[in-house]
């Protein structure tokens, strides 16, 4: 209710107290940097983003990205293992860091006038780590325990493991971030402080500041604090084994005890968000809300749960904020006595009438209304914008970029989603993936929910 307020605020030329006076400046060294004025309240978000993530890791040797991103904490010449986060919560502020495909995020809210404070230390942590074989040992335990219990332990995370991996057959995407484990045992500290050398230096890296600052402030903390640190002379363009066509519809079968109900998982390889062309990505944006945004409303909602039958639950998921092809995802949960073949048949005709039939106008005025109060609605929220800017820019979209999605999305029409649609539901670029028990009692009695969509491992 408060998003669509916001929205017919918006709409009407009333502009509500959000942030979004965004600014940008590049040191001599080469960090970017963007601040985000919100007077608000007298706090500040400061994030560093370095455009590396696991996508980018050397085969074999998967989990790397996310390792140094435990080693980042252990300290430099001017400060003992830990300090950081030490300082950070002692001066009434919260820290923490996570690792994804495409980048890898260190950020910190505090006061205000704590910037200088948290900012010369993630400067120093930038170019002056400092990483002991003792610390070295001790933090690939701790990520291989993670991985335990994140993963290993979640029959639903490895179901959604399993069926990445059968969707992309060369794209570094089929790996998951937090690594396989058999190769996650075999990095060392070498292979984390290469990786840190590589590709943690200033002109790798967006700064990323909101709240309570202005941009002269900003830029003169970080030409103090950044501007003395070297960039990196040979850092590589990214360079990334690419998919190649898919030539043949894939089926998987996850069986364990742990899966409560049965379900279904269908994902499709599907375009990217591309810098100054998002269209597409918008199309794909809407059609994913009026397929299975909304349980009641949707397409798939109306027929599989309210219409037929046939299922409990069914949703749609698409985020095109990747560097390479990502996935369009699709999950269904059979109703009592509906085999999973009879909930994938039942989807399947519900995605040939639904390509057949057209658009519902009502439904994508509606849908439409949604998604644009959605995304005005996430400029209340400074810290979430803050992410926004740094997501996009370490991926290699731009401000404009940003600034333009509320008005790409606007612009897309019913013909604009049909197309996507058309050229998005090939079978031979799918993945139809069944969880199920292997006994007719499983061991776990909470009810199951579908896997994860976000491929983000945070510290």
């Amino acid at each position: 209710m408060r998003a669509l307020l916001v929205a017919l605020l918006f709409m009407a030329g009333l502009s509500p107290a959000i942030a979004g006076n965004v600014s940008t400046f590049e040191l001599p060294n080469g960090l970017k940097a963007v601040v985000i004025e919100d007077h608000r309240a007298p706090v500040v978000v400061h994030m560093v983003w370095y455009k590396v993530g696991s996508a980018d890791e050397q085969r074999g040797k998967s989990g790397i990205a996310h390792y140094l991103e435990h080693l980042m904490f252990k300290g430099t010449d001017t400060m003992a293992p830990g300090e950081l986060s030490k300082t950070v919560a002692a001066n009434g502020g919260s820290d923490n860091a996570f690792t994804s495909y495409d980048y890898t995020a260190y950020f910190q809210r505090i006061a205000a006038d704590r910037l200088p404070l948290v900012m010369k230390m993630e400067a120093d942590r930038m170019r002056n780590l400092r990483i002991s074989p003792d610390d070295a040992k001790t933090e690939l335990q701790v990520i291989l325990e993670e991985r335990s219990q994140r993963t290993d332990s979640n029959a639903n995370a490895l179901f959604s493991e399993q069926e990445r991996a059968a969707q992309f057959l060369n794209s570094p995407y089929g790996t998951p971030v937090i690594g396989w484990r058999k190769e996650m045992e075999g990095l060392t500290r070498q292979n984390a402080l290469d990786w840190y050398h590589e590709f943690y230096a200033p002109n790798n890296a967006i700064l990323v500041v909101a709240g309570d600052v202005t941009p002269d402030e900003v830029k003169t903390l970080a030409e103090k604090y950044y501007g003395p640190l070297k960039p990196t002379e040979d850092l590589k363009p990214r360079a990334r084994p690419q998919e190649p066509p898919q030539r043949a519809a894939r089926h998987l079968t996850f069986k364990d005890d742990r899966i409560a109900q049965p379900y279904l998982m269908r994902s499709y390889l599907a375009p990217e968000r591309n810098p100054g062309d998002q269209k597409t990505a918008a199309a794909l944006t809407v059609l994913s809300e009026i397929l299975g945004g909304n349980q009641a409303t949707s397409v798939l909602g109306r027929k599989l749960i309210y219409g037929d039958g046939t299922a409990i639950y069914a949703s749609s998921y698409y985020d095109g904020m990747s560097i390479d092809p990502t996935t369009f995802n699709i999950s269904v949960m059979p109703a009592k006595d509906v085999t999973l073949p009879e909930a994938e048949k039942a989807l399947d005709n519900a995605l040939a009438q639904f390509l057949k039939d057209g658009i519902d106008p009502d439904q994508f005025a509606r849908i439409k209304t949604q998604v644009k109060a959605s995304e005005i609605y996430s400029r209340d929220n400074t810290q979430g914008l803050a992410r926004r800017y740094g997501e996009a820019l370490a991926s290699g979209f731009s401000v404009q970029d940003v600034e333009n999605w509320p008005d790409v999305l606007t612009s897309v029409t019913e013909a604009d989603v049909m197309a996507a649609a058309k050229t998005l539901f090939q079978a031979r670029e799918s993945v139809t993936g069944y969880a199920e028990p292997v006994s007719a009692t499983p061991t776990q009695a909470s009810a199951p929910i579908a896997p994860p969509v976000t491929q983000e491992v945070t510290q």
